[in-house]
């Protein structure tokens, strides 16, 4: 698989990654190394994880993905075969959130240790923080990269003004520049990224690695009425945009798809790896055969004219 460039982060991966927050939560251990090995053995390297996954879950204190993917790591010997992204400054119980210097390296040290490995491939600002300053923030990043625990820095979540500013910050104080942003984006939520954001991260030659490349599920067709989002996982947070529009996009996708002989879900996903800037976006799966669907997606190309009905009808 043709691997892309991830910004000025020296890291390079292929055109998708895979979103390891289910992992403990929706997905059990087993499934969830059966599908990490499925993933890698198919020349895919990049998964995205955090300290916080899976605290919103009953009983849950956070860590359980990290702990799995260590787990895996230690049982298959594959860590020369992966890049880890995990995240920092997400609300972790018993330890605290936010991106202060103790925070962050305390942090470091955790995932390091659930993880099982001497380094971290990406590590990402989960949250903006406001109450830090940017150069605390940066000069914590640029201990664990010369300590080589961590290989490159990226941020999620961020607006374009704190982006710039970061960046700004870095480049003053000779610090470390985030490499890459994680941003929420796909068809149905497009406006946090497109604009000034996009702009931006042209600009400096930022990697682009959207979470919730299918919305929670709701672009792969599975919800398409409130009755179907009643006792899911993901219910709640699909019925908040399950509207007129969002319909529009569906049968749009459905359109697309029987034309391409694709699915819905493939669709979605080709779409976003058409986007300026994009390079691998975030996809969670739960079972081996959704994998197996949205690697299709890797090799889907989408003409001219279905990209500009989807832009039009997700606008």
């Amino acid at each position: 698989m043709r691997h892309r460039r991830l910004g000025r982060s020296g890291l390079d991966c292929a055109p998708l990654a895979l979103g390891c927050h289910v992992f403990g939560w929706t997905v059990d251990a087993a499934t969830s190394c059966a599908i990490l090995d499925a993933f890698v053995d198919r020349g895919c390297a990049l998964i995205d994880t955090a300290d916080t996954y899976s605290t919103w879950a009953p009983g849950h204190k956070g860590g359980e993905s990290e702990t799995i993917i260590g787990n895996w790591l230690k049982a298959t010997g594959k860590r020369d075969r992966v890049l880890i992204a995990t995240k920092v400054g997400g609300d972790m119980p018993n330890v605290g959130k936010g991106l202060s210097r103790a925070h962050i390296i305390r942090s470091a040290e955790d995932s390091l240790r659930r993880l099982g490995t001497d380094r971290i491939d990406l590590y990402q600002a989960h949250f903006d923080d406001t109450a830090v300053s940017f150069e605390e923030t940066l000069e914590a990043f640029a201990t664990l990269v010369q300590n080589g625990k961590v290989r490159a820095i990226g941020a999620s979540n961020y607006s374009a003004p704190r982006l710039a500013d970061a960046l700004s910050t870095a480049r003053a104080h000779g610090l470390p520049l985030y490499g890459c942003l994680q941003p929420h984006y796909n068809l149905v939520t497009r406006a946090f990224y497109e604009g000034d954001l996009r702009r931006l991260c042209l600009e400096e030659d930022m990697g682009v690695i959207p979470f919730r490349g299918l919305e929670a599920g709701f672009l792969t067709g599975k919800y398409r009425s409130m009755a179907d989002t009643v006792g899911t996982a993901r219910g709640a947070v699909v019925a908040r945009i399950l509207d007129d529009r969002s319909l529009d996009i569906l049968r749009e996708l459905d359109r697309a798809a029987l034309q391409l002989d694709a699915t819905p879900a493939q669709v979605a996903i080709g779409w976003l790896l058409a986007q300026p800037g994009v390079t691998a976006p975030i996809v969670s799966v739960t079972s081996l055969a959704q994998l197996a669907e949205i690697f299709g997606a890797t090799t889907l190309t989408l003409d001219a004219r279905t990209l500009m009905r989807l832009d039009m009808v997700s606008a």
